[in-house]
């Protein structure tokens, strides 16, 4: 038991030390001077520590403005995909109906549709009906993409939801929606963190709608906006790079620092469950 302690151990410590290391180095060396970066070794420590690459990082690029266009995006689109997504999954799972069944498994073949099919489709129609450059050209493709997903958590979820709850609401004279506000509705909070904690990381570092979709600067989100790093013939200003990757991830770490045990405790309770 002890050796296999001991190898566990190891293991999980080799795991933490992959996970956590490039965030490790990203800090360390986002308060490197460019000196230092450039002629010294880039994995070594720091031999002076500034914070102007801080202050050059939001002079050079609009970062504040990245942020807030990434944050309008991001809180967007779990808005539409948590509400959409469980709206859908109540419908197929809890009310049900003659075709819910290959409903489900339609929304389920969307998951495998890459994205890159749809581009050209939805610039198409997007300047057809004037929505390039707008926040809702972004939102739109990434709810719509992440659907499939977020309806399949919910509808696994609301399967071992017992239907007696149910029956008993029906019985006392509650209708669908009063069913869905004061019974399914609250028993989801865990599953709408999930959801939302997970399509939150890919949206906010989202790149392919954004490239394709906003044709400004003034709605450049987080990803777009490293792009005003790269100076003159291609040179990067690497250190206040690494500066303005710092400050974007942090908000997407202080997120998942609070709602990590409701969203550990959801795929543990629908683990169990299952």
């Amino acid at each position: 038991m002890d050796i296999r302690r001991t190898i566990t151990g190891v293991i999980v410590a080799l795991i933490v030390i992959v996970q956590v290391y490039p965030l490790a180095w990203l800090f360390i060396t986002s308060v490197r001077t460019e000196q230092d970066f450039a002629g010294g070794n880039p994995f070594a420590l720091p031999t002076e520590v500034t914070f102007d690459n801080y202050a050059r990082a939001f002079a050079t690029g609009n970062l504040g403005l990245n942020i807030l266009n990434s944050f309008i995006v991001t809180v967007g689109s779990i808005v539409v995909i948590v509400f959409l997504g469980m709206m859908g999954a109540y419908a197929l799972q809890v009310l049900g109906f003659r075709f819910s069944k290959l409903v489900r498994a339609l929304f389920l073949i969307g998951i495998i549709v890459p994205v890159q099919v749809a581009l050209v489709p939805l610039f198409v129609d997007y300047a057809a009906v004037n929505l390039l450059d707008t926040y809702q050209s972004i939102i739109i493709p990434l709810a719509g993409f992440a659907l499939p997903t977020s309806i399949y958590l919910f509808s696994s979820f609301y399967e071992y939801i017992p239907g007696e709850i149910y029956e008993a609401a029906s019985l006392d004279g509650a209708g669908p929606y009063r069913i869905f506000g004061q019974i399914t509705l609250p028993l989801s909070v865990n599953t709408m963190v999930t959801v939302a904690m997970v399509n939150s990381i890919f949206i906010w570092n989202d790149f392919i709608f954004a490239n394709t979709f906003v044709l400004t600067d003034d709605l450049k989100t987080i990803p777009l906006g490293l792009q005003n790093y790269i100076g003159a013939m291609g040179k990067v200003d690497w250190t206040a790079t690494f500066a303005a990757v710092c400050v974007s991830i942090t908000p997407l770490l202080l997120v998942f620092l609070v709602l990590n045990k409701a969203m550990t405790y959801s795929l543990a309770s629908g683990a169990t469950k299952g």
